[in-house]
């Protein structure tokens, strides 16, 4: 079954008077990049989330967010109320005087002067990570199981797509009497304008139309590009993150398309041939989401 690498999850846990809203998107990328934002004191546990991250989502540009709100009195940082009177006073004293009046927006001003608030540097609490870490786990369920949904979507539209390559590939044989016909005539309407009336060997003219004919078969192309529709299939139900695979695959099959078109010399079967790469390119772009 197919996974697509287009995810999102999110849990939300909480801790004494803490909410931690954990989030995890993923889109589709050749390799893995993970990107995370999480809290400082969480840093130390910032290479166990990657490896996670690695390990259950394999592949994708990978958005990792942990956002954390505190409830109550608490808060990450608190004000320095001696240090900002401080300030005021001393402001007051040289506005005093230099006769420099004080504007309304004084206190907007003092807050930002250094060390006015005081951060509190956290610890890691490990009963809170272990909270937080089971809730990492559960936005990576729940990304996966998105990936689920959205990989059963492209696996029945990608299926239907190579199903419509072999159907196509089957309307093929109808033209191909027609085909040796118009190529037969061709040939000998050319032999005819290059020969000038000077007769022709009937048995070495025979040899030729069958090596030309052999040249131009396209059975060889059909088999192949039938087997490659069936290997397809047989990859996508019985193997576990396919789409580097089914791209190589893919890639197979427009070889024989393109091999196909370039042999036909029929206008019918060149019109087959273009609906075939129609598909195969949608196929192509579709691959490009797939785990």
């Amino acid at each position: 079954m197919l996974l697509s690498m287009t995810g999102f999850g999110r849990t939300v846990t909480e801790f004494k008077n803490k909410r931690f809203i954990i989030d995890v998107k993923s889109l589709n990328s050749r390799n893995t990049d993970i990107n995370t934002r999480i809290p400082l004191y969480f840093k130390e546990k910032e290479i166990s989330i990657r490896n996670l991250l690695s390990k259950e989502l394999v592949r994708g540009k990978i958005d990792f967010t942990i956002s954390v709100e505190v409830h109550g009195n608490e808060t990450v940082e608190q004000l320095n109320e001696d240090l900002l009177v401080a300030y005021y006073k001393r402001l007051k004293n040289i506005a005093e005087n230099y006769s420099i009046p004080l504007g309304n927006e004084i206190l907007s001003s003092l807050v930002k002067f250094p060390d006015v608030f005081k951060s509190n540097v956290e610890e890691l609490n490990e009963d809170e990570w272990e909270i937080v870490f089971n809730g990492v786990n559960d936005a990576i369920i729940s990304c996966t199981d998105f990936r689920i949904k959205e990989g059963e979507m492209l696996q029945n539209d990608i299926l239907q797509k190579n199903t419509a390559i072999l159907e196509l590939l089957e309307k093929v044989s109808q033209y191909e009497k027609e085909r040796i016909v118009m190529i037969k005539e061709k040939l000998k309407q050319n032999i005819a304008e290059l020969s000038n009336g000077v007769g022709v060997d009937a048995n070495r003219y025979e040899q030729e139309i069958i090596f030309y004919l052999e040249k131009l078969d396209i059975n060889e192309e059909k088999v192949r590009l039938k087997k490659h529709c069936e290997y397809f299939v047989e990859t996508v139900y019985n193997e576990k993150f396919a789409g580097k695979k089914l791209g190589f695959i893919s890639q197979e099959m427009g070889r024989e398309i393109n091999t196909l078109g370039s042999k036909a010399h029929h206008a019918e079967i060149q019109k087959i041939v273009v609906m075939m790469k129609d598909e195969l390119e949608k196929i192509k772009e579709q691959l490009l989401n797939v785990l």
